[in-house]
């Protein structure tokens, strides 16, 4: 299958998922995500991949965020049908993939793209990696499972600092957070993913899978469908028409 904004390799038990938009710094759009979900499920039915490496293009960027001109004039009901839709199409399939999947995060990583890396079962950073969730800046909260797998992986102090000051942390201070698991400098990062993949994949593959499923039901309960319901409520509320419009307008927001 051909794909116009990610790229697929595939080599030695191992697929490789870029997503290629530098021009916006790899931002999610509707056809990104559309693009990755299909890829997913084509690597999910062959055989030979054990493990899936999911980054970004070029040096500055894994995912930028969502792409803001396709949701702004979005009301309630769009709202909460876009996060579901996210959730079940591309972010829930991830952690539920039967192989595991890796995020090599080159770079940037904001509001959906760090919720797509949060969605990963492993996350390997390079050092000029920032991450960060920047949604209340625009009135809004993550609406992508950020609400519920960054306390699961930092704890609740370090989500709730990091959600409600939508201040961006560097890869170190990821690393002592256990938002990723080792960093390292650009040009190593994706060679040193790749060792990690091979040695998982060297490994059961059934075992994996059900090692996957067992890990995920430790953290099973009702908060994305609140964070969803959030979400879509904020779109109705004038904090997020002026975030959206100072955005766009590139300025700071009036809240």
């Amino acid at each position: 299958m051909s794909y116009e904004n990610i790229l697929l390799q595939k080599e030695d038990r191992i697929s490789i998922i870029t997503i290629n938009r530098p021009e916006s710094l790899n931002a999610l759009n509707a056809k990104t995500i559309s693009e990755l979900s299909s890829a997913l499920d084509e690597l999910d039915s062959d055989t030979s991949c054990r493990v899936i490496i999911l980054t970004g293009s070029g040096e500055k960027s894994f995912v930028a965020g969502a792409d803001i001109k396709e949701f702004c004039d979005f009301g309630q009901q769009q709202a909460e049908e876009l996060a579901r839709n996210g959730h079940q199409t591309l972010f829930n399939k991830i952690e539920n993939m039967t192989k595991p999947v890796i995020a090599a995060v080159n770079g940037f990583a904001l509001g959906g793209g760090l919720e797509l890396a949060m969605a990963c079962h492993i996350r390997y950073a390079s050092e000029n990696a920032k991450l960060g969730l920047p949604e209340v800046t625009l009135g809004l909260i993550p609406g992508y499972g950020g609400t519920q797998r960054l306390p699961r992986l930092v704890g609740k102090g370090i989500a709730n600092e990091m959600i409600f000051s939508a201040k961006m942390v560097s890869a170190v201070r990821a690393k002592e957070t256990g938002l990723v698991n080792e960093v390292y400098p650009i040009e190593e990062l994706l060679t040193k993913t790749k060792e990690l993949a091979q040695t998982i994949a060297r490994n059961s593959p059934m075992a994996i899978s059900k090692a996957i499923h067992a890990v995920n039901l430790s953290d099973m309960d009702k908060g994305f469908e609140t964070e969803i319901k959030y979400f879509g409520e904020l779109f109705e509320m004038d904090d997020k028409k002026e975030g959206v419009s100072a955005f766009l307008e590139k300025r700071k927001p009036g809240f």
